[in-house]
């Protein structure tokens, strides 16, 4: 019995805004929806990314507990010097941001480097790429809304070569 294993690497850091009090059962629902519709394994997750006022969010925490994965957090100050591709003007009134899960995810992906970099650095100077950029998650009937965004280094792979 001969049975293929494939190791994947944690390369992926999924960037996560929220309404308060989302369940971590919608967050997980979220991540498993989005990963099976894009076929990317769940185990490369290396973390979840927010930002710090979700800190203390009770979903977001049970579901990197459960999980196993750490959970990063960034001001609004830092998280708007981010340029993405899918901004939002209603998430900048609401929390001082025009990104929270695709800023989030870029810069879980590359951490200190952006902190001395010049505000709107682009994202190809980073050497980062969008795997799912930003999309919101709802479930008819639950309260709460999820937007995820999924992001890696651009010269890191998924899969371990054989």
């Amino acid at each position: 019995m001969n049975k293929e294993i494939h190791q994947v690497q944690q390369v992926l850091w999924v960037g996560i805004g929220c309404k308060r009090g989302t369940s971590w059962q919608l967050l997980d629902q979220a991540i498993e929806q989005i990963f099976r519709e894009n076929q990317l394994f769940q185990s490369a997750i290396a973390g979840i990314a927010t930002i710090d006022t979700k800190a203390s969010e009770v979903g977001l925490i049970e579901l990197c507990n459960l999980r196993n994965l750490p959970l990063k957090t960034f001001s609004a100050q830092i998280l708007r010097s981010v340029c993405v591709p899918n901004p939002a003007t209603i998430t900048d009134h609401k929390v001082g941001t025009p990104s929270v899960a695709e800023a989030a995810a870029i810069l879980a992906v590359i951490q200190t480097p952006l902190l001395t970099a010049s505000p709107f650095t682009t994202i190809e100077a980073l050497a980062v790429r969008f795997v799912i950029p930003k999309q919101i998650f709802q479930l008819k009937g639950q309260p709460g809304a999820v937007t995820l965004a999924v992001a890696q280094a651009s010269n890191m792979s998924i899969t371990k070569p054989n």
